[in-house]
């Protein structure tokens, strides 16, 4: 598996996007190849430094999440390592090893233009909101919370999907009016579902999932699973024993690169300020680190 990181990538079919981490290709019959690159995004600017295993983690752990919830919801999957299983003569073999590890090829669906957001603790944005508000979305939450609280169940909290600049909260009714509530009434299920599943088996294995958010589309009138699942650009990882309310936790994602623009001074215009080496280490040995223990799975030639 190549180890080196993966910036961007050119190949000999038609691109049909450049996203602040995937690149997505036509392969023709109704089918994309999907690369996840080691980009890294942070309040909607793409930072200039890749995170060594950044992509090839996504991929795998999207992969992990895509068979564990095979009984729930389908997912579009077709290959899940082209670079292993070839591609014929399409693409040259340099290009095929750049591969290995970090692209899919699935069938293309119909997408739906909201991220489907579950938080089951108080952080990040979700926070701010409660301070402000002592709402998130339009969920009233008890008096008194601290920040790592965990709410009495979890809350579905959609947003939209913006192409450039900032997603926006939208309520259940929004949501409904953009989708149909048949539709949105689904998506809501699914995503308490798959998110009560996964907290429970991540905290067997010590780790808690505060946050994170789905994307669904339909393929032959069937909602399905698509995008990035339960990964670390994703989601907010949190060691459980090591979770103080009131306290920022430490955590196993992308809040470390965060946490140090804050710190910088950064206005949040871009470009962003150079991520010093050790920021970029410490990173991506969090990725690395939440992977294996979610999974049971080390990277190959990761250390």
């Amino acid at each position: 598996m190549n180890a080196k990181p993966l910036y961007s990538i050119d190949l000999p079919l038609p691109r049909l996007s450049s996203g602040k981490v995937r690149e997505i290709f036509d392969f023709g019959e109704g089918f994309i190849l999907v690369v996840t690159t080691d980009r890294l995004s942070a309040f909607d600017v793409v930072l200039a430094e890749p995170i060594p295993y950044k992509g090839i983690v996504l991929n795998k752990m999207s992969l992990f999440w895509y068979n564990r919830f095979r009984g729930i919801v389908n997912n579009p999957i077709l290959l899940s390592d082209p670079g292993v299983t070839g591609f014929g003569e399409e693409i040259p073999q340099e290009k095929v090893r750049l591969l290995c590890g970090r692209a899919v090829l699935m069938k293309q669906a119909e997408v739906f233009p909201i991220e489907c957001i579950v938080r089951g603790y108080l952080a990040g944005s979700g926070y701010k909101d409660y301070l402000k508000t002592g709402k998130i979305s339009s969920h009233r939450l008890p008096k008194g919370l601290k920040k790592a609280d965990q709410f009495p169940q979890p809350i579905f909290t959609p947003s939209t999907k913006a192409a450039e600049g900032h997603d926006e909260n939208i309520s259940f009714t929004k949501a409904a009016n953009l989708l149909g509530r048949k539709n949105i009434e689904r998506l809501q299920e699914l995503s308490l579902q798959l998110y009560t599943e996964a907290a429970a088996y991540a905290l067997e294995r010590g780790i808690i999932i505060a946050d994170t958010k789905f994307e669904f589309g339909v393929i032959e009138d069937e909602i399905i699973l698509v995008d990035e699942v339960l990964t670390p650009d994703s989601s907010r990882f949190w060691q459980a024993d090591r979770v103080v309310p009131g306290e920022e936790p430490p955590s196993y994602d992308k809040q470390i690169v965060r946490n140090w623009l804050e710190d910088s001074g950064w206005d949040k215009t871009p470009p962003a300020p150079a991520l010093p080496k050790k920021i970029i280490k410490q990173t991506s040995k969090a990725y690395l680190e939440i992977y294996e223990k979610l999974t049971g799975e080390k990277i190959e030639g990761s250390k």
